[in-house]
């Protein structure tokens, strides 16, 4: 028995890294995909409108009625509402973003459909990649008395001041049973009539491959706008309360720049994010370390022919 299931997601991206994350959500069962361009990428629209399982939508201007949300966060969330008040194609919806991958041990549909028919949602808890060649990511530490411990001993300088060990979210992303009255589906929750939909704090035998930093690179480029407007913005809670230490990630990272610049900065991601031989052991140690080999050229290729790289 096998549950139907399908994506939302808002992207910015280019049309290789979007081809990428539709085919190999495509190859992993997804009947859905419900893709809304947050620029005019025509290219990339018209690649993904030809295939049938494929609804993307073209973010401009027209799309916003002339009312474009400045902040990305609130153009996700109305887009995945958008998504989940569609005509209903899906037993369950997602919402994701372009660097994340769901990873299952067996056929996604069949573990939701295994789920109590009571559960609204199924949690799917983040795995984030090691910056290397891709194939590694450290576990979720489940929250509990030993996680601050584990931690502090994965990341000896800079592991009491990161909550869980990840850079990203910990919260994960959520499946959500289709046609529900009165849903809005944010980023990282659910709520039905204002009401946050509760439900397992995790799903087994799915994972959510979070790959926020590939490469010191990339994630220097992108440091300065999740900084100032995204995943280390000044908004964002401390990992613990302030009367015992804690800090945001915002004011970790402007104490690190402040002290050392970009110097400091890069200390902090050798430690905390790239693939090492000590870090590796480090995680193995907690049984924490997770490998997936993903194949993007091959599945691309299998599912857009005419247009993989």
């Amino acid at each position: 028995m096998s549950d139907s299931w399908g994506i939302s997601a808002t992207i910015l991206a280019p049309v290789a890294t979007i081809l990428d994350f539709a085919a190999y959500h495509l190859e992993a069962g997804a009947h859905r995909l419900y893709l809304y361009l947050d620029d005019d990428n025509q290219a990339a629209f018209d690649i993904l409108k030809a295939h049938p399982k494929i609804k993307p939508t073209l973010c401009n201007d027209a799309w916003w009625r002339g009312k474009r949300p400045k902040k990305h966060q609130v153009r996700q969330t109305q887009n995945a509402t958008h998504a989940y008040h569609r005509r209903t194609e899906v037993d369950w919806l997602i919402h994701m973003d372009v660097d994340e991958f769901l990873v299952a041990q067996q056929p996604v549909g069949e573990i939701l459909a295994a789920l109590p028919k009571a559960d609204k949602i199924a949690r799917i808890r983040p795995m984030e990649q090691l910056a290397g060649d891709g194939s590694r990511f450290k576990a979720f530490v489940p929250n509990g008395p030993d996680r601050a411990r584990i931690v502090a001993e994965l990341y000896p300088t800079y592991g009491p001041h990161i909550k869980g060990g990840f850079l990203s979210h910990l919260a994960g992303k959520c499946f959500v049973r289709s046609g529900l009255q009165g849903m809005r589906i944010q980023i990282h929750n659910a709520f039905q009539h204002d009401q946050m939909l509760q439900g397992p704090e995790t799903t087994a035998g799915i994972d959510l491959a979070h790959c926020h930093a590939t490469s010191w690179e990339e994630w220097y480029a992108a440091f300065r706008y999740r900084f100032d407007k995204g995943s280390y913005r000044a908004e964002l809670a401390p990992n613990r309360p302030r009367e015992k230490g804690g800090l945001s990630m915002h004011e970790l990272f402007a104490t690190i720049e402040a002290e050392n610049g970009e110097t400091g900065l890069r200390a902090f991601f050798d430690e905390v994010c790239a693939d090492t031989p000590a870090l590796r052991r480090r995680l193995a140690s907690q049984g924490l370390l997770r490998e997936v080999k993903f194949d993007l050229n091959t599945t691309t290729a299998k599912h857009f022919p005419h247009h993989s790289s």
